[in-house]
C-alpha cells in the first residue's frame, strides 16, 4: 500500500511538471510569435494604410509585400544554384575549376559570339545607355544568360553539373511560385465561402466579435476601429446595391444591358486595335534594329530609341488602356468588387498579350530560316548568335521602362494634379478633382512586372533581384502618392474578395509564363555560342542526357514517369 501511494505521488508530480512545462512552452512560443510579428515587412505601414483607407487598398500593399518575398526566394534559388557556383569557379575558391566540353558535330561558325562590351575610353552617357538597354558592360556580367558558358564546375572532388542545375532551378522557381500562389488562393477562397455562406452571420461576427480586446495602444485601437468601420460600410454599400438591382424595372434593365453590350463591343475594338498596333510596331522595330546594327552612322540616342520602341509602345498601351476601361466601367453600374474583377480581366488581356506579341516577334526573327539562314545552327545565328541573352535584354528593358513610367506618373502627373486641384479654382481643374486610388490599375502594374520576371529569369537569372528593388521602391512611392494625392474610395471595397481575385489573376500570369518558357526550353534550338546548353540541341536535352547516365532500372522508372501514359493522368489529377 505504501509503495502504491508513493507511485501515485510520483505520477502526480510528473503530470504537474508536464503541465507546467507545457504551459511554459506555449507561453514562450506565444511570445516568440508576438516578437516575430514585429519583423514582418512593412507591418506598421500596412496597418496604418488599412486604418486610413480601408482593407481593400490595404490588400494591394499586402499583395505587393507577397511579391517581394516571392522574388526574394526566387533570387536565393537562382543565385545559390546558378550564379554562386559560376563565381566560385571563376575565382577558384575552394580549389574549384571550370570544366569545358568541346562541342561535337557543331560548325565553328555557330560558336562565334563577341559581346559588345565597352573598350577603350568610354563616356558617361554610354554607361547610362548600357544601363537602360542591357548592352555594353552589362552584357558580359552575370545578369544575362551568355555569362554562364560553363559545362561543369569541379569543387575539390565533386562535379557540379551547371546545365542540369540551371534547368532544375528554373523548374523549381516556377513550381514554388505555383504552389505558393495556390496555397494563398485556397485561403482566400475559404474566406469568400465563409462570407458568402451567410452575410448576416458575417455582420454579427463584426459587430459582436470583431474587436480585439488585447489592444492596449491608442493608435492601434484607432486603426482597428477604422478597419471595422470600413468593413461595415462595405457590407452596407453591397446590400444597398443589391436592393437597387432588385428594384429595377424592365425598362431600366433593358437600358443597362444595352449599354453594357455597347461598352463591351467598344472594349473589344480597343483590345483589337492595341494588339494589331503592337504587332506592327514590334515588326517595324525588329527590322529597323537590324538596320541599325549594320549602319554605324546613326547616333546612340536613335539606336536606343529603336531598341526601346517595343517597350515604349507596350507601356503606352498598358497605361492608356486601363484608363479607358476604368472610365467606361463607371457607366456599367456594377458592385465595387465586380468592377475591380472585370477591369482586371480586361486589362490583363492587354498587358499579358503584349508580352506574348513581343516574344512571338522575337521568335519569328530567331527562327527566320529564309535563304538557308538557319541551316548550320538551326536558328538565325548571324543576327542572334546568343539569342537567349537577346530575349533576356528585352525582358530587362520592359522591366526598367515599366519602373521608369511608374515613377514618372507619380512625379509628373499625380503630384502636379494635386497641387493644381488644391491651389487653382478654375472649373476645368476642379472638374478633375482628387483622384481615388485605382486598385485594379495598380494590381495590374505589378502582375505585369511579375510575369516579365517569371519569363525573364531563365534568360536573366538575376532579374528577381531587380524586381525586389523595383517593388521595394514602388511600395514607398505608392504609399506617398496614396497619402498625399488620393482621397478615400467613395465606395469601400472588401479585402477578402480582392485578395483572392488578385491571386487568381497572378496565377493566370504564371500559367501564361509557362508557354514561352516551355517553347524556349523544349522547341527552339539553344545557342551554340554561349550559355550552359551549348552542347545540347535544346535546353531540355540535358534531362534525358543525365538520365542515361543512371542504372538501367532507374532509367526505366524516369522514362516511365515522363511517358504520356503516366504524365497525362497525373496532371489531370
Amino acid at each position: 500500500r505504501d509503495s502504491q501511494q508513493t507511485d501515485t505521488e510520483h505520477l502526480s508530480r510528473w503530470k504537474k511538471w508536464r503541465r507546467a512545462s507545457s504551459k511554459s512552452l506555449k507561453k514562450a512560443l506565444s511570445e516568440i510569435k508576438g516578437l516575430s510579428s514585429y519583423l514582418v515587412l512593412w507591418r506598421h505601414d500596412i496597418h496604418s494604410i488599412e486604418g486610413k483607407f480601408g482593407t481593400g487598398i490595404q490588400s494591394y500593399f499586402s499583395f505587393l509585400r507577397f511579391l517581394v518575398l516571392l522574388n526574394f526566394v526566387i533570387f536565393i534559388l537562382m543565385f545559390s544554384f546558378v550564379t554562386l557556383p559560376t563565381i566560385i569557379s571563376e575565382y577558384e575558391i575552394f580549389n574549384s575549376t571550370i570544366a569545358y566540353i568541346s562541342p561535337k558535330n557543331i560548325e565553328n561558325i555557330c560558336t562565334f559570339y563577341e559581346p559588345s562590351g565597352n573598350k577603350g575610353l568610354v563616356y558617361f552617357y554610354t554607361y547610362l545607355k548600357d544601363l537602360l538597354s542591357g548592352t555594353g558592360f552589362l552584357e558580359v556580367t552575370s545578369l544575362f544568360y551568355g555569362y554562364y558558358s560553363i559545362d561543369a564546375v569541379w569543387i575539390s572532388v565533386m562535379r557540379y553539373n551547371l546545365p542540369l542545375a540551371y534547368l532544375l532551378a528554373t523548374f523549381a522557381y516556377l513550381a514554388l511560385s505555383f504552389l505558393w500562389i495556390i496555397k494563398r488562393s485556397v485561403e482566400g477562397f475559404k474566406h469568400n465561402l465563409v462570407h458568402d455562406a451567410d452575410p448576416f452571420q458575417s455582420y454579427c461576427n463584426k459587430v459582436f466579435a470583431g474587436w480585439d480586446f488585447c489592444i492596449t495602444d491608442p493608435n492601434a485601437a484607432r486603426l482597428k476601429y477604422r478597419s471595422l468601420q470600413y468593413e461595415l460600410q462595405t457590407d452596407l454599400q453591397e446590400e444597398k446595391l443589391k436592393q437597387k438591382i432588385a428594384e429595377r424595372t424592365t425598362k431600366e434593365k433593358l437600358c443597362i444591358y444595352s449599354l453594357r453590350i455597347f461598352i463591351n463591343i467598344t472594349v473589344i475594338v480597343i483590345l483589337s486595335g492595341c494588339f494589331y498596333s503592337i504587332y506592327r510596331v514590334t515588326v517595324f522595330s525588329q527590322e529597323n534594329s537590324n538596320v541599325s546594327i549594320r549602319n554605324d552612322t546613326r547616333t546612340d540616342l536613335v539606336n536606343l530609341l529603336v531598341q526601346y520602341l517595343p517597350s515604349i509602345v507596350i507601356t503606352l498601351a498598358n497605361f492608356i488602356g486601363p484608363l479607358i476601361f476604368s472610365f467606361l466601367i463607371t457607366f456599367e453600374d456594377y458592385t465595387p468588387a465586380f468592377e475591380i474583377k472585370l477591369t482586371l480581366l480586361r486589362c490583363v488581356f492587354i498587358r499579358l498579350a503584349n508580352i506574348g506579341v513581343l516574344l512571338f516577334s522575337l521568335w519569328s526573327q530567331i527562327s527566320d530560316c529564309g535563304s538557308d539562314k538557319c541551316k548550320p545552327c538551326g536558328y538565325n545565328y548571324k543576327l542572334y548568335p546568343c539569342w537567349e541573352s537577346d530575349v533576356g535584354r528585352e525582358m530587362y528593358k520592359l522591366m526598367i521602362f515599366d519602373f521608369i513610367v511608374i515613377l514618372a506618373v507619380a512625379l509628373f502627373v499625380d503630384f502636379p494634379r494635386k497641387l493644381l486641384v488644391t491651389h487653382c479654382s478654375c472649373k476645368l481643374v476642379q472638374w478633375f478633382g482628387h483622384k481615388e486610388f485605382e486598385i485594379s490599375d495598380n494590381v495590374l502594374e505589378i502582375i505585369y512586372g511579375q510575369t516579365i520576371c517569371w519569363i525573364g529569369t531563365f534568360f536573366s537569372p538575376l532579374l528577381p533581384a531587380i524586381a525586389i528593388i523595383k517593388y521595394f521602391i514602388i511600395f514607398y512611392v505608392k504609399k506617398i502618392v496614396l497619402i498625399h494625392t488620393r482621397k478615400p474610395a467613395a465606395r469601400p471595397i472588401r479585402a477578402s474578395s480582392s485578395n483572392f481575385f488578385f491571386l487568381v489573376v497572378l496565377l493566370i500570369g504564371l500559367l501564361l509564363a509557362f508557354i514561352p518558357l516551355g517553347v524556349s526550353i523544349a522547341h527552339i534550338p539553344s545557342s551554340k555560342a554561349c550559355g550552359p546548353f551549348r552542347n545540347f540541341n535544346t535546353s531540355w536535352e540535358v534531362i534525358p542526357d543525365t538520365i542515361l547516365q543512371f542504372p538501367t532500372g532507374l532509367q526505366k522508372f524516369f522514362f516511365g514517369v515522363a511517358s504520356e501514359a503516366f504524365a497525362v493522368p497525373f496532371f489531370v489529377i
